[in-house]
């Protein structure tokens, strides 16, 4: 294992380590969780001296479950936290149900102190509910991506796997956290110390702030269709308002004809099938992650009618988009009683 020798600075010795914060919420995911933490930790271990340390928090001091079972006992309560360079709020399932009053008045609380606010996973959104991201370019889990947008209009969200914006640091989920991890401590100890985790990690590559959290279409097709790679990023942001294939093939400086044999050819299906699935999948994450009325979706997904919004859903989910919803809230209520069981 790669040893890592420490930055020559004047008052290294007397300079106290950086304490970060992770604050859990019941649900959260606890891969992003663990990655965040073992990329400290490794650190500590490379330098061979203690450079981080972290405390995990809840709400209320008490242990919290995480979206695979496992519990985590917290340091302390949220209620009550130390300075921290930056505390990152571990979203996960159910992200919506985890907010609070005394949540957000925390975070607004460590804001107006300086605290640089974080989140792993879909804790952005709390982020967001606190009303701390206003003026952030942030990012969140893809799945979230949707409805986040939605209900945060004016939120500078991207689709990027992290984003550091000043002392607002956010990322995706799953093993993001290691490459934004990274990135602090390549601010911190330099770039050397960040490529010996990133070995201990068997990581092949560091992603950067610049790497997109679904693999790209482009990179798919690779770099021989860059009309069709245009087209589909052009349906990708007009769903609300679709464009006609005429329209498309305008934009992109093709003919309908050329238009409809590269989506036959690499995507096995008309131009208009494919719009349609980008936008019902759209409204299935506003469905699911929204109390938004079926009429809203329809209309937000650029359908003119909610029956007919509701016949193109049944064809490709299986069932009308009212009884997906009816579904998922009676789970959610089966799930919830079988909590207080236990």
């Amino acid at each position: 294992m790669t040893r890592y020798a420490p930055r020559s600075k004047p008052d290294y010795a007397t300079t106290p380590p950086t304490a970060y914060g992770f604050l859990v919420v019941p649900g959260f995911s606890m891969v992003p969780f663990s990655a965040a933490i073992d990329a400290l930790r490794l650190a500590n271990r490379l330098a061979g001296e203690t450079l981080y340390t972290w405390e995990t928090l809840s709400m209320d001091g008490k242990p919290v479950m995480s979206s695979n079972g496992l519990e985590v006992t917290p340091n302390r309560s949220g209620k009550n936290p130390i300075r921290y360079a930056a505390m990152f709020v571990c979203g996960g399932t159910k992200i919506n149900q985890a907010w609070s009053r005394s949540l957000g008045e925390c975070l607004r609380s460590l804001a107006k102190k300086g605290v640089a606010l974080g989140s792993l996973c879909t804790g952005t959104y709390l982020l967001a509910k606190a009303e701390v991201l206003d003026g952030y370019r942030c990012t969140i889990h893809w799945e979230r991506l949707a409805s986040t947008r939605e209900e945060f209009p004016k939120l500078h969200l991207t689709d990027d796997i992290y984003e550091i914006d000043r002392n607002r640091y956010t990322c995706a989920g799953g093993t993001t956290p290691i490459d934004m991890m990274l990135e602090l401590i390549s601010y911190d100890q330099g770039s050397s110390m960040s490529a010996a985790i990133s070995e201990s990690f068997l990581v092949d590559r560091v992603r950067s702030m610049q790497d997109h959290q679904r693999i790209p279409l482009r990179q798919k097709l690779g770099t021989s269709q860059p009309k069709l790679t245009e087209a589909v990023l052009l349906m990708e942001s007009n769903l609300e308002e679709p464009l006609t294939p005429d329209e498309l093939a305008g934009y992109v400086s093709i003919s309908r004809r050329q238009l409809e044999r590269l989506f036959r050819s690499y995507l096995h299906c008309t131009p208009t099938q494919y719009y349609l699935g980008l936008r019902l999948r759209n409204a299935r994450l506003l469905l699911l992650q929204t109390e938004k009325s079926i009429v809203e979706i329809s209309l937000a997904c650029g359908f003119a009618s909610a029956p007919h919004f509701s016949k193109c859903y049944r064809d490709l989910f299986g069932l009308p988009p009212r009884d997906e919803r009816r579904l998922l809230l009676t789970h959610e209520a089966i799930s919830s009683a079988g909590a207080e069981m236990i």
